[in-house]
């Protein structure tokens, strides 16, 4: 990505303009919001199809349940970079065995790879959807310019001319308004969880967790504040400087809620389409992008598939940098390279280099013959299983005063952290357990 210095805005020292010392929400917003934006990616789309297509209204609820929690894992994520100026990985190599540091990156590496993998298939698949020609062109396009965009221009920039394209997710939320969906049966299952004991069931769960919470997420968000701390001149590690505690948390607070409430509305909006336009017309089993752009027609039209095309790969190019740049950020750590997206490829040859060998192995992942849709549902369910040592690490890396010192992880905060932890192990066991059963 770009490299040259790019003026930003410190929403820790800038006021709102009646002088309460309140920033300005236009200023809060960063890393969480981008984040959120990046978890709406090709693999939350299919999941979220599938989901509604195959059960209903049914997991409705799991998305009022994984707001806090989501919510909560960002934020501690966001706390321990903005409290250390490391990434989870840079702190494990200092605190913890190598064994376990292994553990924790290479499961993450091999996850975000296969998602790379979908991610790209999928947008190469809707392509071809609406323009026709052979797939494996697109699949390249898509490997190559997503491999230059990340190494010669800034995030940021990249991120600002992205999110418009990704705006087309909010035609499920117009859907919504077209579509005859039974309110009180929704509304009900929203409310009321609805559990069973059913492989498909417990699978589809996880998957709808893995896609929501995501361990790349976490490891992005962490690098991400640990980089501000280092860009913008006014901020230090809290561990140095505890005096810029109040404003940081209370900014990683505003810009975690709004960024994963909007995540999770477009979330809730793609189940709920689905559940009423695929599940009530008795498509059960989503195999095709053309079978999910049906989707949107009662909206879109004739341009449903374009439409669908358009979130795609607009998600797709917004969250393939998340994904590499997360696992180039894990790796890196590891083995003490030069890391940062602010650094000229020359600066961190590493860096870039397991950035563009995480993008184009996930596109040759693509030479198989698994199916995109399926492929980024699998990938999420991965995702759920990769998440659970992961939270381990990380709640106890925020739990020790050695590493955060005074803004130790204590209270609400450290509590949902835990629930999160222990409501996605408990999924994956149950998953294990239905398929033994089965």
């Amino acid at each position: 990505m770009s490299h040259e210095p790019v003026e930003r805005r410190d929403a820790e020292a800038a006021c709102a303009a009646d002088g309460s010392g309140k920033p300005r929400l236009r200023d809060v917003l960063g890393p969480g919001l981008i984040t959120g934006a990046s978890d709406d990616d090709p693999s939350g789309i299919a999941t979220y199809s599938q989901v509604g297509a195959q059960f209903g209204y049914s997991l409705g609820w799991s998305l009022v349940v994984t707001y806090p929690l989501m919510t909560a894992v960002q934020m501690i994520s966001a706390r321990i970079g903005r409290t250390t100026g490391k990434g989870i990985a840079g702190i494990m190599r200092e605190h913890f065995p190598r064994w376990l540091l292994v553990a924790v990156v290479l499961p993450l590496l091999v996850a975000n790879i296969i998602n790379i993998g979908a991610d790209l298939g999928a947008m190469a698949d809707a392509t071809r959807l609406i323009a026709g020609g052979p797939q494996l062109v697109y699949l390249v396009a898509f490997a190559v310019l997503s491999t230059a965009l990340q190494v010669f221009m800034r995030y940021e920039r990249y991120v600002a001319l992205l999110k418009w394209l990704a705006l087309v997710l909010l035609a499920y939320v117009a859907t919504l308004m077209m579509v005859h969906i039974d309110w009180a049966e929704a509304l009900y299952r929203l409310a009321v969880p609805e559990l069973r004991f059913e492989q498909s069931y417990v699978v589809g769960l996880v998957a709808v967790l893995g896609t929501t919470i995501s361990p790349y997420l976490f490891f992005w968000q962490a690098s991400q504040e640990a980089a501000d701390v280092k860009a913008m001149a006014r901020r230090e590690t809290l561990r140095s400087r505890p005096g810029q505690g109040a404003a940081a948390l209370q900014r990683i607070r505003l810009d975690t809620m709004i960024g994963m409430g909007i995540s999770n509305l477009i979330a809730l909006a793609i189940v709920l389409t689905a559940a009423a336009t695929l599940h009530g017309h008795g498509v059960s089993d989503i195999e095709t992008s053309a079978q999910a752009a049906e989707a949107l027609r009662p909206i879109a039209g004739a341009a449903a598939e374009f439409v669908f095309a358009a979130g795609i790969v607009g998600t797709g190019l917004l969250s393939i940098p998340v994904l590499a740049g997360s696992a180039a950020y894990a790796v890196a750590e590891t083995f003490k390279w030069r890391i940062g997206l602010d650094r000229k490829p020359g600066d961190a040859k590493n860096f870039y280099a397991v950035i563009a060998l995480a993008t184009l192995l996930g596109a040759a992942l693509n030479l198989s013959p698994l199916n995109p849709i399926q492929a980024l549902y699998w990938s999420a369910v991965l995702n759920g299983v990769v998440a659970v040592p992961v939270l381990v690490v990380m709640m106890l890396i925020a739990a020790r005063p050695a590493i955060m010192g005074r803004f130790t992880l204590t209270g609400w905060l450290r509590g949902l952290g835990w629930a999160t932890t222990v409501v996605m192990a408990l999924a994956v066991v149950g998953m294990v357990a239905t398929a033994f059963r089965g």
